[in-house]
């Protein structure tokens, strides 16, 4: 199982919600900042990519990347437990 961070931005229409929920099914998640999130997953980077591009619009921008385990933060949105565990 690796971790994944996805950082995003919608351009035009903002479906939020939908694609939320699209990131939270792909496995263990954490919201890091409103438009970061890091999830971890069996899936490869591309597959996370590709999974999270069926909920986005072709003007939008997604970035996807494996974590190497390690990171450094200040006043993220989830806790620094789930950060330290999973990434």
């Amino acid at each position: 199982m690796a971790t994944y961070i996805i950082s995003y931005d919608l351009i035009k229409t903002k479906d939020y919600p939908t694609l939320y929920e699209a990131i939270k099914s792909l496995g263990r998640w954490a919201k890091i900042t409103e438009s970061t999130w890091a999830i971890t997953s069996d899936k490869t980077c591309s597959e996370v990519r590709d999974f999270i591009l069926q909920y986005m619009d072709n003007d939008d921008r997604l970035f996807v990347v494996q974590s190497s385990g390690v990171g450094a933060w200040r006043n993220t949105k989830c806790s620094n437990e789930w950060l330290k565990n999973n990434l």
